[in-house]
């Protein structure tokens, strides 16, 4: 049973983010377990860990569905987000190796001409590979476990394709000063450039989402102006 949930599970997360299932839609248990092989009961039980992800509502009488997130809960996450990734960032300043500043360092070089290039997809991986690195020093399970339920949304509204041209070199420059701050050990700054770092984040989604810009899945910027799921 465990593994028949975990491939409903993954089925369900991947189709949410790369936007096979965009916000609003109908997630029928029927159709899920004919696609995924398997009976109702896995698909019902993967859709209750992801409502308790974030990713999915469950309405009563009505099914479940993609979750819709207004600009009330974008604020209210990116708020909770910025305060745990600055505490990840403080605490990893005293504990990351550096092997992985050294990672860090490199993954600034390739994202930064990944992004020249317009490469979005790789850019989007490069990033969550950076920001995973931090998370992961930081060795805290319990922050972790916080963190994990408030990093779904700018995975599914691919933060960075609402990016300008200068909203993408800030998010670059911020993160080389978060190499220098890790490289140097200090908690202050890691924590206050990673606060800046997820509320610029913030301020460019709140404006694309008042403009009705928003965009989720595979969706492609019409200006061409392009970047990372991750901020």
């Amino acid at each position: 049973m465990t593994r028949a949930v975990d491939r409903v599970y993954s089925h369900i997360r991947e189709a949410i983010i790369d936007g096979r299932y965009g916000p609003g839609a109908r997630l029928g248990e029927v159709e899920i377990a004919e696609l995924t092989r398997t009976s109702r009961t896995p698909v019902r039980e993967a859709l209750r860990q992801l409502e308790m992800e974030g990713l999915v509502e469950v309405l009563p009488h009505r099914g479940a569905r993609v979750y819709e997130w207004s600009a009330e809960d974008l604020e209210e996450i990116y708020d909770l987000r910025m305060v745990l990734e600055a505490m990840a960032a403080s605490r990893a300043a005293s504990r990351i190796e550096g092997k992985d500043i050294d990672r860090m360092a490199e993954l600034c070089d390739l994202m930064e001409n990944a992004a020249d290039r317009h490469h979005l997809d790789l850019v989007a991986q490069l990033n969550d590979e950076f920001h995973a690195i931090v998370r992961s020093a930081a060795a805290s399970t319990r922050l972790m476990t916080m963190l994990n339920a408030v990093i779904q949304l700018p995975l599914v509204m691919r933060t960075f394709h609402q990016y300008a041209p200068d909203d993408l070199a800030r998010s670059c420059a911020h993160h080389r000063d978060l190499v220098a701050a890790l490289r140097s050990g200090d908690e202050v700054w890691a924590d206050s450039v990673m606060r800046a770092h997820v509320r610029a984040a913030k301020s460019v989604l709140l404006q694309a989402l008042t403009a009705g810009n928003v965009q989720t899945g595979q969706a492609e910027c019409e200006t061409g102006d392009e970047g990372m799921r991750d901020a």
